[in-house]
């Protein structure tokens, strides 16, 4: 098996081209992901996509098949996903978010790779000092390189140095849920891929999933502003609003005000506004897993973890 097949049906020409059905597109990924496909037949096939634009049936057949090809050796509540670029991110403060969220008593699994990560925005710098492990098989929380994880799958993302621009790649490494956890949360940067992302899970039978507009492309959530949370609850779609936090309207990234995330989990430094927003981020997050009806009840929640985070005590969600 190659890829010409899958080329020639996405890229035939106005009134022939069509889209793949799901068990092609996850054909296709899969002679990707074993390294059968031509370098130029995968260029070919990756930027007629991106051209045309992504859909449900593909993104769901192609993460089906890094599932099948990259599992993680481990179980998790909560899978979280880190890919966004970091070009205009500050301190990562939805690790802190990941950290409350695994001292509600959840296995938190997270997994990614950042581009243009600046020194105060590097996530995979924040790790070590907030004591999130990478690739532990029995921590509340741990992080996965996907490298290290789905290498087949990096080389394929990595090709947008060659190509200048972003590629599905991007979106299934997103729904990739290596643990096959119950419930994700997801931060995309263009609004458009909140209902793509959300129609792919559930065509993948994903129970839980929450997809925000997150700062930078992260699963990050601004107090300052009300949110459109989209995905899935039980397994049905739902679009739920949520208002914002705070009434000032400063910027997530504030040059003028920056913060570091381990001293503001540390306590050496205080922020209110990063403050809520590693609040509002975790209070979704809860409210994603089910440990409250209502983000305004998961945002209280949130509050009492964060005010308890260096205590022993673990409040059970």
């Amino acid at each position: 098996m190659t890829l010409t097949p899958f080329v020639q049906t996405v890229a035939r020409g106005a009134g022939r081209a069509r889209p793949l059905t799901q068990d092609e597109a996850a054909e296709a990924m899969q002679v990707i992901l074993d390294g059968k496909a031509e370098p130029e037949a995968l260029g070919a096939f990756l930027m007629v996509l991106r051209f045309r634009g992504e859909i449900p049936e593909e993104i769901a057949g192609f993460t089906q098949a890094l599932r099948a090809k990259s599992p993680a050796p481990m179980s998790a509540d909560l899978d979280w996903p880190s890919y966004a670029a970091g070009r205009t991110r500050g301190a990562p403060l939805f690790l802190l978010s990941a950290k409350l969220v695994a001292q509600a008593g959840y296995r938190v699994v997270m997994h990614g790779w950042n581009s243009h990560q600046s020194t105060g925005a590097s996530v995979r710098d924040a790790l070590g000092a907030l004591d999130i492990p990478f690739d532990a098989s029995d921590a509340p929380i741990t992080y996965l390189p996907v490298e290290t994880h789905a290498p087949e799958a990096f080389d394929v993302l990595r090709l947008r140095d060659t190509f200048g621009l972003r590629s599905c790649i991007n979106t299934v490494l997103r729904m990739w849920n290596p643990t096959s956890a119950r419930a994700t949360v997801q931060g995309v940067f263009h609004p458009s891929y909140r209902g793509l992302q959300a129609q792919a899970a559930a065509l993948l039978d994903q129970s839980d999933l929450t997809v925000i507009k997150g700062g930078g492309g992260e699963f990050e959530r601004n107090p300052a502003k009300g949110i459109q949370i989209f995905g899935l609850r039980n397994g049905k779609h739902h679009q739920t609003e949520a208002s914002a936090l705070r009434d000032d309207t400063r910027r997530m990234n504030e040059p003028e005000a920056q913060v570091d995330a381990t001293q503001i989990w540390a306590g050496t430094q205080t922020d209110a506004f990063a403050e809520a927003t590693v609040i509002g981020t975790t209070g979704i997050a809860l409210w994603t897993l089910g440990a409250a009806d209502t983000v305004e009840q998961a945002d209280a929640m949130a509050a009492t973890l964060w005010a308890e985070r260096h205590s022993q005590q673990r409040i059970s969600a």
